[in-house]
């Protein structure tokens, strides 16, 4: 629609789960085409190997993407902690602009500050410093130099290795930090962030030296589309039901 911008977030698309992508590719046709901009903040994809991937439902997903930005809406997208991968190429042949995270956007005259999230979950400390191994460039080069059957089969140990260590983990430990929450936002001098990644769709709000603030936070698409919606007379928080 005229004069809304879209933010969503850990869609987690593959081909195991094909009800998510006929939603997006809904809600791209329906909902984002004719919007002043759509912001992907990470995990699109369940797992993203690398661009050279010719998996059939990540091309439809590039096609789609690459027909709402040639329909004239503009395409922003971070990575997650899924698809860290994504280059050059995708960023290409689907339209999209990548933006580091964290990134600070003007949205209707308003500095608001956008993440995946999972840079505030200081708490994991495990978490944190398997983050910055697979974010660093030449760890990435090496990964992406390997045949994609072994970029399959290293996804798959890394994934059950994340799943055996997050059983044993609390909610608490695996959420964001406030403290971490507030520094990001005061390094940026921001009063609004946006970040999806823990999954728990809330609009959280507090004030600090009379000054109001918020942290809005995006679910994921595994059993419904969450959508925030923004345009001059605030933000909006919504679900979108899967026929």
């Amino acid at each position: 629609m005229q004069g809304e911008t879209l933010f969503i977030s850990d869609l987690h698309l593959d081909s195991e789960h094909p009800e998510i992508l006929q939603q997006f590719l809904t809600f791209l046709q329906q909902d984002a085409k004719g919007s002043d901009a759509l912001y992907i903040l990470g995990d699109l994809f369940e797992v993203w190997l690398g661009d050279d991937d010719d998996n059939s439902d990540n091309q439809v997903t590039i096609e789609a993407l690459n027909d709402l930005r040639r329909s004239g809406t503009p395409i922003y997208l971070q990575h997650g902690n899924r698809d860290f991968l994504i280059g050059n190429h995708f960023e290409k042949n689907a339209g999209c602009t990548l933006l580091p995270d964290p990134c600070l956007i003007e949205l209707y005259s308003e500095q608001v500050l956008i993440m995946h999230g999972d840079l505030l979950c200081t708490d994991d400390v495990d978490y944190q410093a398997l983050r910055t191994q697979v974010r660093d460039p030449q760890w990435q080069q090496e990964i992406l130099q390997l045949p994609l059957l072994a970029r399959k089969q290293f996804a798959r140990d890394l994934r059950q290795k994340s799943q055996q260590k997050t059983r044993y983990k609390s909610e608490e430990i695996m959420d964001v930090s406030q403290a971490t929450v507030e520094q990001f936002m005061q390094d940026h001098d921001v009063k609004t962030l946006i970040h999806g990644h823990t999954h728990r769709p809330k609009k959280h709000q507090w004030v600090n030296k009379s000054t109001p603030f918020q942290r809005i936070v995006l679910g994921d698409w595994y059993s419904q589309g969450s959508v925030l919606r923004c345009d001059k007379q605030g933000m909006h928080l919504e679900t979108l039901n899967r026929e």
